[in-house]
């Protein structure tokens, strides 16, 4: 059926999305080396695509809702994938952090679009797996760009990689021309018209504060592996450049994708019998993977941290499925591209100080204990998860779905 076909396009977008902002990070130590960076520079390199990433996501989201989503999607895919071969022609620090930065302006009208889209091809029944199956992109982008980067940096040189993503997004752009369809959204939905502004629509139910800092601990987290994970790979067990994007991304991000699926079909299910029933299988997953964050920093065999990081990416999957099912349940069908917007938005800007934080955590306890910490606050949200079900089951929604 041509509504899971549009999830398989978009996969393929969002494919590139996350492999073109991962590759940077497989050649941190190159750039280090070329460009003589401390860890809290790469960490502004890294951050710098995040901070306006986060900035630019609520009117991103206010984009989707009013303007045609498919050209804001591929419009977005083609501004991003010109600027990623352009981080390939950098030669300074600054080149770096103005590109990176672009990189996240672009990228920032990618998901609220693509996620309304999803929603209105996919009512409840299907939402939480279509939007699961979308996210395994997610990891296998993630895992693209931190290992070809790496073999590029390894075989040729580090700017092979971002002429090649760059390249290749800007064909799959001109092919999704012809092929994805956007739907006629009075015919998708049942629309409402709603006095108050889109702001204050969003946010009329507590619970969506509660994911959104929930989202902010999560999203630090999984910040602080995608960014010094290579790094740590490569400073503690010497990896090469290839093995250290390789191992930092696949295990992580392809026990993800089991994770995610499972996550989906789950929530899909509980979700019919309960109030919160999404919710608490993110919260799961956030509880049951925090004492493996742990063990990723704390144990020096490298077999034991793959062990470590396959569970952790797991139990990452189960509230990764349900990122956006969650948040839906809580906002108004209309204005889902506004809502994901500003929850996306305000969730990167928890993640966004983690490249530097824990670079500058690194010098003082090293990167390993950096790590560990983290689970920590993989605690305190998953506690905040739960808190929330409860209230949830209490307070009615705007309006409930049908």
């Amino acid at each position: 059926m041509y509504r899971w076909l549009v999830v398989g396009m978009l996969w393929f977008v969002c494919l590139f999305n996350y492999a073109d902002r991962q590759a940077i990070f497989s050649v941190f130590t190159v750039l280090e080396a070329e460009m003589g960076l401390s860890k809290v520079q790469q960490g502004i390199v890294g951050s710098s695509f995040m901070w306006v990433y986060a900035a630019a996501l609520p009117f991103a989201g206010l984009v989707g809702d009013r303007f045609n989503r498919k050209w804001v999607i591929l419009g977005g895919l083609l501004f991003w994938s010109l600027i990623t071969v352009a981080t390939g022609l950098a030669t300074e620090y600054w080149h770096l952090v103005l590109f990176r930065a672009l990189e996240g302006f672009g990228e920032a009208f990618y998901f609220p679009a693509s996620m309304s889209l999803i929603s209105d091809y996919h009512g409840p029944q299907t939402r939480s797996r279509a939007m699961a199956l979308h996210q395994s992109s997610v990891y296998a982008g993630t895992v693209l760009g931190g290992t070809a980067a790496g073999y590029f940096a390894d075989v040729a040189s580090w700017r092979m990689g971002f002429y090649v993503f760059g390249a290749l997004g800007c064909v799959l752009a001109a092919v999704l021309t012809l092929t994805l369809r956007e739907p006629a959204r009075q015919e998708a939905t049942e629309r409402t018209t709603s006095p108050r502004p889109p702001l204050r629509q969003v946010f009329a139910h507590p619970v969506v504060l509660l994911l959104i800092a929930v989202f902010m601990g999560a999203n630090f987290v999984a910040v602080t592996f995608l960014t010094w994970m290579p790094t740590f790979l490569k400073e503690q067990y010497n990896l090469s450049l290839t093995w250290s994007g390789l191992t930092a991304t696949f295990w992580l991000q392809a026990a993800s994708v089991i994770g995610v699926i499972a996550g989906g079909w789950l929530a899909d299910r509980w979700a019919r019998r309960f109030r919160g029933g999404r919710m608490l299988v993110q919260g799961l997953g956030l509880l049951l993977g925090a004492p493996l964050i742990f063990v990723t920093g704390w144990t020096q065999q490298i077999g034991v941290l793959i062990l470590a990081i396959i569970g952790f990416g797991f139990f990452k999957g189960l509230y990764d499925a349900n990122i956006w099912a969650s948040l839906y349940d809580f906002v108004t069908r209309e204005h889902r591209a506004s809502a994901l917007g500003f929850m996306n938005a305000l969730g990167w800007l928890g993640g966004a100080p983690a490249p530097i934080l824990v670079g500058y955590a690194a010098g003082v306890i090293g990167l390993s204990g950096a790590l560990s910490a983290t689970s920590v606050i993989y605690v305190v949200v998953a506690a905040l998860l739960f808190a929330g079900i409860g209230f949830s089951r209490v307070q009615a929604a705007p309006r409930p779905e049908g």
